[in-house]
């Protein structure tokens, strides 16, 4: 018998992809870690057995691995009282001292080349896996359509689709398609050490092109779209974070795309049109 963990499981990366899981094991193997226990308890599948998963704590980390044969490591976010690398160091050596055998890391695309800020703590992480000696799957996923969501809804509402990427691509795709196929790598007999998951590399203006509705299509330099976020209220220290995407993408660190994604789920990724739909809810 082989046990599976997924860590995170109340977050919606890690509760869809634990719901995805139960569909290809046996919901009895599987283990649903998570720091608020209660919270998991009333969200897993039937079957699933919750233990405590909180990444600061490294000792009850290994204590909750115990047993586990193949584990889901999805990425903690930035920006906590405990530095993310310090979490992800945490996960990594229980699961090592806990003897897991292969670990499947939700990490940055070409987080080995990528010289983004964004990508440091997971070229890190990847170093330490690597280092661990445990089998692996680093799991490189592009970017979440939801990530956009405030601009298309916006949009979609008859408001500016706003941004400052210029020309800059990204492999927009679902959250929901890269946690599902997170779970298919985690239940393969077979896998690959890395995973370039993404969509087709768009611009923003083809985002806007795929909403319906009618509304204008604004792009700013970087400078006037920093200072629409300041003039909207938004505080400095989350005009950076959204303002250094807006540099990613046009920088082209989300350019380069592959078919892993459609390749692992088994079918087409969800059309654009239909994905914005879905994210603005209609």
């Amino acid at each position: 018998m082989t046990t599976y963990a997924i860590t995170g499981v109340t977050g919606h990366f890690g509760q869809n992809a634990l719901k995805e899981l139960a569909k290809l094991v046996p919901a009895t193997d599987i283990v649903a870690l998570a720091r608020n226990t209660k919270k998991a308890q009333q969200i897993v599948p039937d079957g699933v057995e919750v233990r405590s998963g909180d990444y600061t704590d490294v000792i009850q980390l290994s204590k909750s691995l115990q047993g586990v044969d193949r584990l889901l490591f999805v990425s903690s976010q930035p920006g906590g009282p405990i530095p993310r690398l310090t979490q992800h160091q945490n996960v990594i050596a229980a699961a090592k001292e806990a003897k897991v055998g292969y670990i499947a890391y939700t990490s940055f695309p070409h987080a080995d080349l990528a010289k983004a800020g964004l990508a440091s703590d997971h070229k890190a992480t990847e170093k330490l896996i690597l280092e661990s000696g445990m089998k692996y799957s680093f799991l490189r996923n592009n970017w979440y359509l939801e990530n956009e969501a405030a601009t298309l809804k916006a949009a979609a509402s008859g408001k500016d689709f706003v941004y400052a990427a210029g020309e800059g691509k990204a492999g927009w795709a679902l959250e929901k398609e890269y946690s599902e196929a997170a779970a298919k790598v985690l239940a393969a007999k077979e896998t690959k050490n890395i995973y370039e998951f993404s969509g087709k590399a768009r611009t923003y203006q083809d985002l806007a092109e795929a909403i319906d509705g009618d509304f204008k299509v604004v792009s700013l330099t970087d400078s006037e779209f920093r200072q629409g976020l300041a003039d909207s209220g938004m505080d400095g220290d989350t005009i950076e974070v959204v303002a250094s995407i807006q540099t990613l993408i046009r920088q082209g660190d989300l350019a380069k795309t592959s078919s892993d994604l459609p390749d692992v789920l088994g079918r087409s990724l969800t059309s654009i049109s239909e994905a914005i739909k879905m994210v603005i809810g209609k």
